[in-house]
């Protein structure tokens, strides 16, 4: 009897105190993502506040001024004459990288999608120039791309003149675009890979058993379910290819005139050399604008290009 009594006692005592078990777990939870949410504040949103309230001042370092001007950076958007050829060579290199990138990539990986003896020996090769330095890749271009470099002495074995590939406007963006592609196409090519060697090896038997095409197998099995992958490297690459600058500043410095001069380079110009701090911080707000709205463009458009099993 005397237990039954302390039985129900405990149960009609309400759970008081801090340490509950539901709050417990609470605490735990936002302990593990604590570093993380730290991080995105000190190292994220804090800068971006920065830059914003740097964008609303003209900042002279040399007369050491900080002088508030509202929104006149943001006017010299519309009136700045060289802004609109910044942009249009941005997508220009930027669209050039997205095709050319994954199309290599995609390639390569049906390629390299068998099984064959050597067949890592030839992963290794093409994934190897994404662990290279950047810089270092960039300077052997360089080197490469000059009017007595290394690829016009082979065209030269050939019979052909070779130009100026990266002094040429002609050619020079196209240059540019190459060295990228050939820096970071391994990256792609084993997110595609993975990609491939998850897809059922049935639906392949029952679509030759069938009578279906090689290509129509890749166009009605392949392409479906790699789709998740196809989404995630088309987002990776275009925010990459819009935060490109060493390989600008190395190769061509962003000539001749305009023709290669992407938005980070241009605002690096701006901030750094030219000591608009004010204007530069405007330019990093409209470049965070445009990877935001991209992204989220390509976000929403997965409910239409993305296939899912279930």
């Amino acid at each position: 009897m005397a237990v039954a009594q302390d039985i129900a006692r405990s149960q009609e005592r309400p759970a008081q105190g801090f340490w509950t078990i539901a709050r417990r777990d609470s605490l735990a939870g936002f302990l593990f993502i604590a570093p993380q949410l730290i991080g995105i504040i000190i190292f994220v949103l804090i800068p971006l506040g920065l830059v914003f309230w740097y964008s609303l001042h003209e900042w002279n370092v040399l007369a050491n001024t900080f002088t508030y001007t509202g929104a006149q950076n943001y006017r010299m958007l519309v009136e700045d004459g060289n802004l609109r050829e910044v942009l249009v060579a941005t997508a220009i290199f930027s669209a050039g990288l997205v095709v050319f990138n994954l199309s290599l990539a995609l390639l390569l990986a049906v390629l390299l999608n068998q099984k064959l003896a050597g067949i890592a020996i030839f992963r290794t090769l093409f994934f190897s120039p994404v662990v290279v330095s950047l810089v270092a890749w960039t300077i052997v271009w360089g080197f490469l791309l000059q009017k007595n470099g290394g690829i016009n002495g082979m065209l030269l074995m050939i019979g052909i003149e070779g130009p100026n590939w990266l002094r040429e406007e002609t050619t020079a963006m196209i240059s540019v675009i190459v060295v990228q592609v050939f820096k970071n196409v391994g990256l792609n090519m084993i997110l595609f890979l993975a990609a491939l060697q998850g897809v059922p090896k049935e639906l392949y038997e029952a679509a030759r058993i069938d009578g279906a095409p090689v290509f129509k197998q890749f166009r009605r099995i392949t392409l479906p379910l790699i789709s998740p992958t196809i989404l995630l490297t088309s987002i990776i690459t275009i925010v990459g290819s819009l935060q490109v600058f060493a390989q600008i500043a190395v190769l061509t410095q962003g000539g001749p005139g305009l023709s290669t001069t992407v938005l980070v380079y241009y605002l690096y110009q701006q901030a750094f050399q030219f000591h608009f701090f004010g204007y530069g911080s405007t330019l990093s707000i409209l470049l965070f604008l445009i990877v935001a709205v991209l992204t989220f463009a390509q976000w929403q458009m997965r409910k239409r290009i993305v296939f899912y099993e279930s």
